[in-house]
């Protein structure tokens, strides 16, 4: 009997020893990670940003895959991570788009621009895991920009309004890059020297946290 206890603890002793020994679960990957697909879980509270491709501008086209309009030779994106979570699945950002720059080419009457704002930033946005990333404005805070142009008549203002209140994007892990084609923006208000439409094209890459590592999407 004696020996039989002394057995049964070894055997205890054995099997306590090989579970602290073996490896720990790993979670499951989260949608955006920093360095590689493998890599580790970019952090709720995170930035993520990127500036244009290189040799690239973003554009305010007259029409879709259009030449003329407003094009500008700097242009940034940034956003928090505010969830992160497992994939498949969503990651929720607050993102921030900036322009600079920024000149207009083939709009008549038009010489110059003056000033560009991007309102009521930052915009809700989701980056999913098949890459579409979609930014969202509000009722109250829709996704707007500015344009302070030069005119032969003068200073004009016009404000435009995304198509829907939402813009969509893509998220491409061969480069890390989120890009923007055609997305549709309506005149809200202007003169007529403010054209009708127009269609925001950006690429931005390569998406970096703060480290300057790439992130991934999952």
């Amino acid at each position: 009997m004696h020996s039989n206890r002394i057995a049964a603890a070894a055997l205890t002793g054995a099997a306590v020893a090989l579970l602290f020994a073996a490896p720990a679960l790993a979670d499951d990957d989260t949608v955006l990670t920093s360095g590689s697909p493998a890599g580790a879980a970019v952090a709720v509270g995170d930035t993520i940003s990127a500036g244009l491709a290189t040799g690239s501008q973003a554009v305010f086209a007259t029409a879709p895959a259009g030449t003329s309009g407003m094009k500008c030779d700097t242009s940034s994106f940034s956003a928090v991570v505010n969830d992160n979570p497992a994939a498949p699945g969503a990651a929720v950002l607050g993102s921030t788009l900036g322009l600079a720059d920024c000149t207009v080419t083939g709009i008549t009457g038009v010489l110059g621009v003056n000033r560009v704002t991007v309102n009521n930033q930052p915009y809700a946005t989701t980056v999913a895991s098949d890459g579409t990333v979609t930014v969202t404005g509000t009722d109250s805070a829709p996704i707007s920009a500015t344009l302070v142009l030069r005119t032969l008549l003068g200073s004009v203002t016009c404000v435009f309004v995304a198509d829907g209140n939402t813009i969509s994007g893509t998220a491409d892990n061969t480069d890390n890059s989120i890009a923007f084609a055609d997305q549709k923006f309506n005149k809200s208000t202007g003169p007529s020297a403010c054209v009708t439409n127009g269609y925001f094209t950006a690429k931005y890459t390569p998406v970096a946290d703060a480290a300057a590592a790439p992130v991934f999407v999952n």
